[in-house]
């Protein structure tokens, strides 16, 4: 695979302050493909600087024209949609057919949003006797996972274009070629040099040196609730504002009466796609007592349908692969019963899980209460819908979930589910609606309007 061996900082590629590198693994192969410039705080605050420098200029750019690079930027991601899908299929082990749809797909149409939202949002409003102006936040920090590697950089980046930021991108170590291409696409596009930059590195350097940089307005991370904890800490103490998309734990409700073998179906879809490693997958699926057995052999007979190697893909790494393992074996320790897969390598050659589905799993179970970020399924059932919201609420996370039911009754429902999202009988992802958590599952949200509030602050004067 195409890797470059320096940084995109300043609308240029400079070589790295050090000659670390990191290795980029094929995950169906397990075989090093590439190497990237571990960057170090040097790095950093080069890149940060570049982005102080473009920031006044990008700033009073009108939006009009701000709208307009968006556009360009968006026109050469779908012109490279190929090749994009195919490099999230290398480092991330995305089948094909995913990693073109969803990982190549999806941040086209993300950045095609936010270049509309560049054009027509009320930067300038009347209130009474005061004039209120929107304006950029400042430089932004973009720490982004590996799990949809594109579509997370894209998520960040094109709002805080649209807002008049610049940003620093630190990608995640695991897919950081995806990001490299991204930054290809940025100087194709034409965006002003130190408008973007782009550092490749470790999560504990570069990372945390990006974070707790001075010069670094607000910090957008999305990842695990721990991690997202310190950052917020770190950026506390300089009181410097964030946006956290972090964990989830996420119900999949189906409510009596509901189409049984649809929610099961798309339920258990929705946990195996990307291989399980979406954060607002809905991995608990509460059942009704009378037709929970029913819903165990659905659920099995569609998760066999997600043949490793085929239809479901490898998990990013050998650390992901064993530790989501450890979860599997942890849940038949507490005494879950196991109707299908289970931590048995399903291949000898990569990091591959099968789709697994728990029965019997309760409340108190570890693999109820925490994520788990890989196939893996737990049913439990209840026996009124006060013990379905109590199950739906229970856990430190919210940020996803799903009802199935009579429509009225499923939106009552999910009004009084504590979680940013729900999807009300299978409704389609909007890339215009906010996406966020409630809890432990973030601060802030990404997507539309409201995912460009988070790089806007405001400034009233009164006449």
């Amino acid at each position: 695979m195409k890797a470059h061996d320096t940084m995109y900082i300043g609308g240029e590629w400079r070589p790295a302050a050090s000659s670390g590198t990191i290795p980029v693994t094929d995950p169906a192969t397990e075989r090093v493909i590439a190497h990237v410039p571990a960057g170090t705080a040097e790095d950093v605050d080069a890149a940060v600087r570049a982005a102080r420098a473009a920031l006044p200029g990008w700033a009073a750019t009108p939006p009009a024209e701000r709208a307009a690079r968006i556009a360009a930027l968006r026109d050469v991601l779908a012109a490279r949609a190929e090749e994009i899908a195919a490099t999230v299929t290398a480092e991330l082990g995305a089948p094909p057919k995913l990693a073109a749809a969803v990982h190549a797909g999806l941040p086209v149409a993300v950045a095609g949003s936010y270049a509309e939202l560049a054009a027509t949002h009320p930067f300038v409003e009347k209130v009474g006797n005061s004039t209120v102006y929107s304006e950029p936040v400042g430089v932004v920090a973009a720490i982004t996972p590996w799990n949809y590697p594109l579509h997370q950089i894209v998520a960040k980046v094109a709002p805080a274009l649209a807002a008049g930021c610049a940003t620093v991108l630190k990608p995640a170590e695991d897919t950081p070629l995806t990001a490299q291409l991204f930054a290809e696409a940025v100087h194709e596009a034409g965006l002003p040099a130190g408008v973007f930059n782009l550092v490749t590195g470790l999560g504990p350097v570069a990372g945390q040196a990006l974070a707790e940089h001075p010069g670094v307005d607000l910090v957008s991370f999305t990842g695990s609730t721990a991690v997202g904890r310190r950052i917020g800490a770190l950026a506390g103490g300089a009181v410097k504002r964030v946006a956290l998309e972090l964990g989830g734990k996420s119900a999949n409700v189906i409510l009596p009466g509901a189409d049984l073998a649809k929610a099961v179906a798309v339920g258990v879809g929705n946990v195996m796609s990307n291989s399980g490693q979406t954060c607002s997958a809905w991995t608990r699926m509460l059942v009704p007592a009378e037709r929970y057995e029913e819903a165990v052999a659905l659920a099995a007979e569609a998760a066999a349908k997600y043949v490793p190697g085929e239809r479901l893909g490898p998990l990013v790494s050998a650390r992901q692969r064993d530790r989501v393992r450890g979860y599997i074996e942890r849940g038949v320790e507490e005494g879950a019963r196991l109707v299908t897969g289970g931590p048995e390598a399903p291949l000898e050659t990569g990091y591959y899980v099968s789709p697994t589905v728990f029965a019997d799993v309760t409340p108190d179970m570890t693999i109820a209460r925490e994520e788990i970020f890989g196939p893996v399924l737990s049913i439990l059932r209840y026996e009124d819908e006060e013990e379905a919201l109590a199950l739906a609420n229970g856990t430190d996370y919210g940020l996803g979930g799903a009802v199935w039911g009579e429509e009225e009754a499923a939106v009552a429902f999910a009004r009084r589910m504590e979680t940013g999202q729900v999807d009300v009988n299978g409704g389609r992802f909007n890339p215009l609606a906010p996406f966020g958590g409630w809890k432990s599952s973030g601060v802030g949200r990404e997507l539309g309007a409201h995912g460009l509030a988070e790089y806007l602050q405001t400034k009233s004067l009164q006449f």
